[in-house]
Formats: structure tokens, C-alpha cells, sequence
């Protein structure tokens, strides 16, 4: 008759497992706040684990290909990441799409949803405007984060320090001569937004355009929700109104992303 594990050592094995799945992921975690890249050696000060666990981890997830390493010796996060992000963007975006349909037929302006990728905001939904007017955003764009209202406040989400290292790697390039290409004035601006619970696109990105982000919380990844429109349309006056019903749909469209997330583990 074969032996049969005992129950202490299958559920010892059970817990092994999810820890080091969960470490997996930290390190995962740690490489991406770093840039996308990061020495072994930061790893560990920033992970607190031992050389040993972070070599056998970033192992097994190179022969994966979600870490790869390159000649610097440095480890990256890897080609297949890729295609698990596009598809968690596409996921998270066809929830929201009919909250942003009826903020669009609300407002009647364009609605769109982002995520904070790595250094860039990607756009993973949209509602378009009823009015014919040719729009910069687009689903699957990828944009810098200091010159969009949802790029800037999902920035004031992050701890300063991790804001000046995205923009020490992307630099605060100008697009329209409204861009803020100072960090301090935009550090600045990003306690504001803090402070106040959304932010202003003041044709930073596209001139003559004027756009209003809030964040939402508590989804997977960091996401924002955003109303763009000419800024003749998009006055202070519609800003009063716009605001406080983009933080109406930004709750609901977290809670049905969170709802159907606990209903797919249950």
C-alpha cells in the first residue's frame, strides 16, 4: 500500500506555496515600482528577503517569462506580463464601459478610463461625446503622466518619492504650452489634487481641450476616471456639476469591479 501524506504535511505544502506565491509577487511588485528594472541587491533591501528565496523566485519566474534578465545582470519584468496586463486593462475597462456610457449621455462630454502602467497611463475605455469633435485619447494610448488629468491624479496617489522617480525616467517632456515641465510645480499641484479629491487637464495635453479626473479606488490597479471636452464647454460652471457625479460613478464602477472580483473567488 503507498503511503499517504499526512494531513499536517499537505496543509505545511499548501502554505508553502501561497507564501512563496506571494513573495512571487512582491518582488514582481518591487521590480515594477523601480521602473521595470532592479539589482539583485535592491531587490533585497527593498523585499527583506534573503539572497537565497530572491534567486530561486526570480528563477522560476525568468523560466516563465514574466522576469527576464539582462547582460547588465539586472532583472526586468519579462515579455509575458505583457499580455496579462493588456488583457487586465480590457477586463477592468468592459466593466466600466456602461458606467462611462451613461457619464458620457450625463455630461455630454467623452468618458474615458485609465490605468497607471509601469511610467504611463494606457486608456482602457471610453464613452465618446455625442458632439463630432475629434478627441487625442483613444482606448489602448499610451500617454505621460504629468500632462493628463487622470495621469496627474493618479500621481497624487503615489508616495512623492515614487513620483520623482517616474519622472526621473520619463522626463517632463512639453506638448502644449500649457504642460507644467517643472517638477516642483508639479509636485506642487499634486498636494492640491490630494487635497481637493480630483484634477484639471488644462490643455496640458491637447490645446484648446480641458479635461477632469478623479481616482477610483480599490480596484487591482491604480485607475482613474476622467470627462474631456473643449474648454468652452468645460467651464468652472460644468465643473461644479461634472465633478461630484464623476465621484458618484467612480464608487459604483469600483464596486461592481470588487463585487464581481469577490464572486469569481467564492
Amino acid at each position: 500500500m503507498l503511503p499517504v501524506a499526512s494531513t499536517a504535511n499537505s496543509s505545511e505544502g499548501r502554505s508553502n506555496s501561497v507564501q512563496s506565491l506571494t513573495r512571487a509577487f512582491d518582488l514582481l511588485e518591487h521590480m515594477a515600482d523601480a521602473g521595470g528594472e532592479i539589482g539583485i541587491t535592491d531587490l533585497a533591501k527593498v523585499s527583506g528577503l534573503p539572497l537565497p528565496t530572491i534567486y530561486r523566485l526570480l528563477r522560476t519566474l525568468v523560466n516563465g517569462g514574466y522576469v527576464r534578465q539582462g547582460p547588465s545582470r539586472r532583472y526586468a519584468l519579462g515579455p509575458r506580463l505583457i499580455r496579462l496586463g493588456e488583457g487586465a486593462g480590457v477586463a477592468l475597462g468592459y466593466q466600466a464601459k456602461p458606467y462611462l456610457i451613461a457619464l458620457a449621455e450625463a455630461t455630454g462630454e467623452t468618458a474615458n478610463m485609465a490605468i497607471l502602467d509601469g511610467n504611463e497611463v494606457v486608456y482602457v475605455a471610453q464613452a465618446p461625446s455625442k458632439h463630432s469633435m475629434r478627441m487625442f485619447t483613444e482606448v489602448g494610448r499610451r500617454v505621460h503622466v504629468h500632462c493628463t488629468g487622470v495621469g496627474k491624479v493618479m500621481l497624487a496617489q503615489l508616495s512623492q518619492e515614487q513620483t520623482l522617480a517616474i519622472i526621473q525616467r520619463t522626463g517632463l517632456p512639453a506638448f502644449t504650452p500649457a504642460t507644467i515641465t517643472d517638477s516642483s510645480a508639479l509636485l506642487s499641484q499634486l498636494e492640491q489634487i490630494r487635497r481637493q479629491g480630483f484634477s484639471v487637464d488644462e490643455g496640458e495635453q491637447e490645446v484648446g481641450v480641458r479635461c477632469f479626473a478623479v481616482p477610483i479606488a480599490g480596484v487591482p490597479s491604480r485607475s482613474a476616471l476622467s470627462v474631456s471636452g473643449p474648454s468652452s464647454r468645460m467651464n468652472d460652471e460644468a465643473r461644479a456639476t461634472i465633478i461630484p457625479l464623476m465621484m458618484k460613478v467612480a464608487t459604483q464602477i469600483s464596486s461592481a469591479i470588487v463585487n464581481q472580483s469577490q464572486d469569481s473567488t467564492a
